[in-house]
């Protein structure tokens, strides 16, 4: 379903304030039981897990993890890395950077650069090889720029102190 235009066209599914309370209870706590969301929402049970595989299903929940500290997992080194790739090579790029381990997030954008990557590394020497040996190596790969990340935050969670 979640590949499926809706009915109306829109492609998406319009979602009510229960629907978008429960992505933001889900964001802040993606542990939370059924039985938790269900009365902070105000719906039974029944309805609060119609309604999370409903989200499920449209693709509108897409998974649920962990955020991690990745400092604390040893990686110390963040980036974010822009690429400028050969017109019309995108698909190709995206599916070599999605097997790199150190690839956090990866996206297609506009402006004098093709692909924004995030990357988490051990440290920098190991970002530094990961720059040079991995993704200069992608023949597609025109040029990159690399930006250090020296703190930052994650607004999603719902927790100012993440």
């Amino acid at each position: 379903m979640a590949s499926e235009q809706m009915a109306d066209g829109s492609g998406a599914r319009p979602l009510d304030s229960i629907d978008r309370d429960i992505l933001q209870m889900l964001r802040t706590d993606g542990r939370a039981s059924i039985r938790s969301v269900a009365e902070r929402v105000h719906v039974s049970r029944a309805n609060a897990y119609a309604r999370i595989n409903r989200l499920i299903d449209d693709g509108v929940i897409r998974g649920f993890g962990a955020r991690v500290d990745h400092e604390r997992a040893g990686q110390g080194a963040s980036a974010y890395i822009t690429l400028k790739i050969v017109q019309n090579t995108w698909r190709t790029v995206r599916d070599q950077l999605r097997r790199m381990p150190e690839a956090a997030h990866i996206a297609l954008v506009s402006g004098d650069f093709d692909v924004l990557i995030l990357v988490h590394t051990r440290d920098n020497r190991a970002l530094r090889e990961l720059v040079l040996t991995k993704l200069q190596a992608i023949p597609e790969v025109l040029s990159t720029r690399t930006l250090l990340v020296f703190e930052e935050e994650t607004l999603d969670s719902g927790d100012a102190d993440s």
